[in-house]
């Protein structure tokens, strides 16, 4: 009976092993992925009261949880019985988010006539209780939204890394990498948003870092922001680029013309082609609106 528990404990010990090397691995694949969630989440946290920023954040981090407890099983499953699904399924969220990427862009014009109140005009005195929960809840559906298609990457690339390792370290690996990765980006949007109160603090003790971390807040959130929507058309053109062959085989000879900065220059080209997808699904959004719908008939009683 000894002897088997010790060969259960050197089992699961090999298994922790491969485990960790696996995720490490994934974890290495993921970080461009991640450093995208990130600049994406700082963006949406950014705007709020000061009291309200990590609740903010907290909320958003909830609702990346909840992704993610939804998205490992189903892509286990998908990988295991429809591999051929899995591609597509990117693809379609890679067009979310270029979609969302030019919403962004062209809010002001598309929605003009809508009511809305800009990021930086979320402590205005005269906005009531009801309108700033309303304007943060929207914040963290779109975060959580945007989050739902980053992790589907993050969780496929890393499945990726994996799918030669027996299913039970698949389904510990991919745990691990998804859980470590919410903490992580969340943890770091957390510090990111807090920057401003930090160097107030110590500026108020007379601190010459405190006078230079609140100059670098607005810089970093302006930046995180234009990094963020970057993002979306970054990651979501190289998603439509690799599923689609003859574009990414297109988008990397033109790469490879450059030379040293190729790396560079595919990254813009993806760019730009998440920015047409996303500009035609706008377009035809825009064509459906406007398009006038049949009267229905008055039916008599």
């Amino acid at each position: 009976m000894a002897s088997s528990l010790l060969v259960l404990l050197d089992d699961i010990t090999t298994m922790l092993d491969d485990v960790a090397v696996l995720a490490k691995v994934a974890a290495q694949k993921t970080s461009g992925v991640m450093g995208d969630d990130l600049a994406l989440n700082a963006e949406q946290a950014s705007g709020v009261r000061v009291e309200r920023e990590l609740p903010v954040v907290w909320a958003v981090a909830k609702g990346s949880f909840i992704n993610k407890v939804i998205l490992v099983p189903v892509a286990l499953l998908i990988s295991a019985f429809a591999p051929w699904a899995v591609m597509p399924l990117m693809m379609i969220g890679g067009l979310f988010l270029c979609y969302e990427g030019v919403e962004k862009l062209l809010h002001k014009f598309l929605h003009a006539k809508e009511a809305h109140v800009p990021a930086a005009a979320l402590t205005h005195p005269e906005l009531t209780d009801e309108q700033l929960v309303a304007i943060e809840q929207g914040k963290i559906k779109g975060a959580i939204r945007t989050d739902f298609v980053l992790s589907a990457e993050i969780i496929v690339i890393a499945l990726g890394t994996m799918s030669a390792a027996p299913i039970a370290q698949q389904v510990v690996a991919l745990s691990l990498v998804s859980i470590a990765a919410t903490v992580l980006v969340y943890g770091l949007v957390g510090g990111i948003v807090k920057i401003d109160d930090v160097g107030l603090a110590l500026h108020k003790k007379g601190r010459a870092l405190g006078a230079f971390l609140l100059k670098l807040a607005p810089l970093l959130m302006k930046s995180l922001s234009i990094l963020g929507t970057a993002a979306m058309f970054t990651v979501g053109g190289g998603i439509i680029a690799h599923g689609w062959h003859a574009a990414d085989v297109l988008l990397e000879s033109w790469a490879h013309v450059t030379g040293p900065v190729a790396p560079v220059t595919k990254a813009v080209l993806d760019a730009l082609l998440g920015v047409g997808g996303g500009a035609a699904i706008v377009g035809v959004k825009m064509t459906v609106s406007r398009t006038p719908q049949p009267a229905r008939r008055k039916t008599s009683p």
